[in-house]
């Protein structure tokens, strides 16, 4: 269960709103998510139209139940809000928690204690957090592998981002905790030169610690609020329905990466294991041919090559059980492997010459077709770039992921920035995109075009700052 915690000491900055559309997306895509409230406002409740006068029991009665003996699960005090979100409402006693907590031992952990019950009952658990750096964030900040800073796009908020993080680093370091802090802009306004150019700012400053989804200013999200219902539900049109999908896609992915990247490190090793053996069968077949006597070397020649085909046959479907997606990779392996051994019987001594002629050096050469212990790194190399856009002999080719997305197009130079010119294609039902194109030499800028939606590729780490103080993503063709 991955924990966020939405934070920010500045008031104003739109943290419940992303705290409730961020959890709703995040359910709307499949994942179990339960949405904590730790503001003594309770604004979570009113959002998503819980009754104050029906509460019974927060947060606060979990959070101190330890320290009075009188334990209540998390389960008891949960609302359903839809099949996959819960809420844990606050109420306005967890103003005085700091007060009623005095002198407890490692009070800070209270909420961390709470989600370790119900870990596995839950994909994300998004914890909306007070304005306020307290005992309360704090709670928060032990709890979460993940924080979210929003920012609104206004000059305020930009002098104190500054020191929010500066704090944030100081109680991690504090607790001796590793936390994924990452940068939101909110309220952003295009119309506004001021918006443009913090957003410009705070995309040069924070590079990758910042989110690529950029929350818009819509009339729509403050109606929902009003209305005690998620944006999904209100207005599932609504540009701010597209941001949060968007957000919650890319937290999503940013999952999805860190597992990729460990299992394209696993499978690396494992192929590097598997080129050694194959290095090693071929060692091992050659190694008749230079004691044998020549009347009988020609059939073991033959055996031992047929057995270094055999086992290299057997030795590559290991690893497309791991990735059969990456089966074009695995068999380069395989065709590598059988053609070194191959090549053995062509460097044996001829039948009418004498152990005794056949020089050492000539039995060595078989050493410079070893090439296979290069192979793991190349396959490595390429599964790692399996999203994204790579050239291919004289074709880019673009992949990508968006496994809720209806359409997907690609708008840059090479089309006069026209999407419609550039549809990609979906790879079955596993929400993978891609299209090939055949460029000329040079350097082009392009974006993506999800639903209707501009966004600079997730996985092309290569960008530069348009006019518009967002991204474009960058391809060089050679």
């Amino acid at each position: 269960m991955r924990t966020i915690a939405i934070v920010n000491q500045k008031g104003g900055c739109g943290k419940t709103t992303v705290s409730i559309n961020l959890a709703s997306a995040l359910a709307e895509a499949g994942q179990k998510v339960l949405l904590v409230d730790m503001d003594p406002q309770s604004h979570c409740a009113v959002g998503l139209a819980v009754p104050e006068q029906q509460i019974e029991q927060s947060i606060y009665d979990v959070l101190i139940s330890a320290s009075r003996n009188e334990p209540v699960k998390l389960t008891e005090i949960l609302w359903q809000i839809s099949d996959k979100l819960e809420l844990a409402p606050a109420s306005i006693d967890l103003s005085a928690f700091e007060q009623q907590t005095a002198g407890i031992a490692e009070r800070e952990c209270c909420l961390k204690n709470a989600l370790e019950a119900v870990k596995n009952d839950y994909d994300y658990t998004v914890v909306d957090c007070p304005p306020a750096v307290g005992l309360l964030t704090f709670n928060a900040l032990r709890a979460a592998t993940d924080v979210i800073v929003p920012v609104e796009t206004g000059y305020f908020a930009l002098h104190g981002l500054s020191k929010q993080l500066e704090t944030l680093s100081i109680l991690c370091k504090r607790c001796s905790q590793h936390v994924e802090v990452r940068v939101l802009a909110s309220m952003y306004d295009i119309r506004t030169k001021m918006a443009r150019e913090i957003l410009a700012e705070l995309r040069e400053h924070f590079g990758d610690k910042m989110f690529r989804t950029v929350v818009n200013f819509n009339t729509k999200l403050k109606e929902a609020a009003s209305f005690g219902q998620p944006i999904t539900e209100y207005d599932p049109a609504s540009k701010g329905q597209r941001d949060f999908q968007a957000l919650a896609e890319e937290v999503i992915g940013a999952s999805t990466t860190q597992q990729r990247h460990e299992f394209v490190n696993s499978l690396a090793d494992q192929l590097e294991s598997i080129s050694a053996t194959a290095d090693e069968l071929l060692r091992t077949a050659k190694a008749p041919i230079e004691v044998a006597s020549p009347a009988s070397e020609e059939p073991t020649a033959a055996t031992d090559t047929e057995q270094g085909q055999a086992s290299g046959a057997t030795a590559v479907p290991a690893a497309q059980e791991q990735a059969p997606e990456f089966s074009q990779s695995t068999a380069q392996l395989e065709t590598t492997a059988p053609s070194a051994a191959a090549t053995a019987p062509t460097e044996q001594p001829q039948p009418d010459m004498t152990p005794a002629a056949t020089p050492a050096e000539p039995a060595e050469q078989p050493e410079a077709p070893r090439q296979p212990e290069q192979q793991p790194m190349d396959t490595g190399a390429k599964l790692a770039d399996y999203y994204g856009v790579n050239q291919i002999s004289d074709a880019v080719v673009f992949v990508t992921l968006y496994p809720r997305a209806t359409s997907v197009q690609i708008a840059g130079d090479f089309n006069n920035w026209q999407p419609s010119q550039t549809p990609m294609q979906k790879v079955g039902q596993s929400g993978v995109w891609q299209t090939e194109l055949k460029l000329p030499r040079g350097r082009y800028r392009y974006r993506l075009v999800v639903d209707g939606q501009w966004q600079q590729d997730p996985y092309n780490e290569h960008t530069e700052l348009n006019p518009f103080g967002e991204y474009n993503s960058v391809v060089e063709v050679k």
